[in-house]
Order: C-alpha cells, then structure tokens, then sequence
C-alpha cells in the first residue's frame, strides 16, 4: 500500500507561471494492474501517424516507466513483419500494463497518451482490463495451498 497524494497546481494571474503543490495523505492507496490492448486503426493514413509521433511516444512513456506507473509496454507487429528490418515492420496495436488506484485512473492514463490523442490507438475498439499479475503475492490470487514444485 503506498500513501495517497494529490497534486494540485495554482496560479495567482492568467500571466504568472503555474505553481504545483504535492499533498500526502497518510490514508493507504491501494494499487491496481490494468492491461491495455490498444488496436491502432486500420485506415491508409494509420501507420504513417503512428511512426510520425513515435518518438514522442516514447519519450512520454519512458517517463512514466521511470514513475513506476507503466510497468510494461510494446508495440504489436502483424505476424508477418515479426522478422523484418525495422522500417520495414506493420504495427497493429500496443499492449500496456498500467499501475492505478482504479479503472479510471488507468483510462486517463491512456487518453493522456499521444496515440491516443493524435488518432493512432483505435479508442472505440480499445480495451482495459484489471489484471493480476504472476508476481503479485499468491494470496491475493486465491491460492491458499503451498505450491509444490513439480
């Protein structure tokens, strides 16, 4: 359990510079995993938005993977481009795994996203789900028995 914290930012007039507070909270937050399938749309244009703002993307990423926020995070490839030289490769889609007090936060998470908001990721075919991840504790995954190695 990590302690909440709420960031709030402020500025006195439409001119000065915005100032950000961090309020912590002693009240315990409990941390979920969501998975994201996010499909990138199909139409001609798709690809070509997608490497444009790649760079961006993962700059924007490796920030919140330093965070600890995203703990994981890839492109997927059509089957057929596995093997071939990177600017030869056809991305379909990206899988996340997002950690976040909720369903919601992980949404915003992903609407925060470039290829979210420059129309790479397909938003009405994209799907979030909690997962429960392989290293989380086994009580949490309702194992109760000693697992046996075999």
């Amino acid at each position: 359990m990590l302690s909440q914290s709420t960031l709030s930012c402020i500025r006195r007039t439409a001119h000065s510079k915005w100032r950000c507070y961090r309020f912590i909270s002693s009240k315990p937050m409990k941390m979920h995993h969501y998975m994201v399938w996010a499909p990138d749309y199909t139409d001609e244009g798709a690809l070509a938005r997608r490497m444009a703002i790649r760079p961006k993307h993962f700059i924007d990423v490796n920030k919140i993977i330093k965070q600890g926020v995203l703990k994981a995070a890839g492109g997927l490839l059509a089957p057929e481009s596995q093997d071939a030289e990177p600017q030869d490769r056809k991305f379909v889609g990206s899988a996340l795994i997002y950690e976040a007090e909720s369903l919601e936060e992980a949404r915003r998470l992903v609407e925060a996203d470039v290829y979210w908001k420059e129309n790479v990721w397909d938003k009405e075919n994209l799907i979030i789900l909690p997962i429960l991840m392989a290293t989380t504790l086994p009580e949490r995954a309702g194992i109760t028995q000693p697992m046996s190695e075999g």
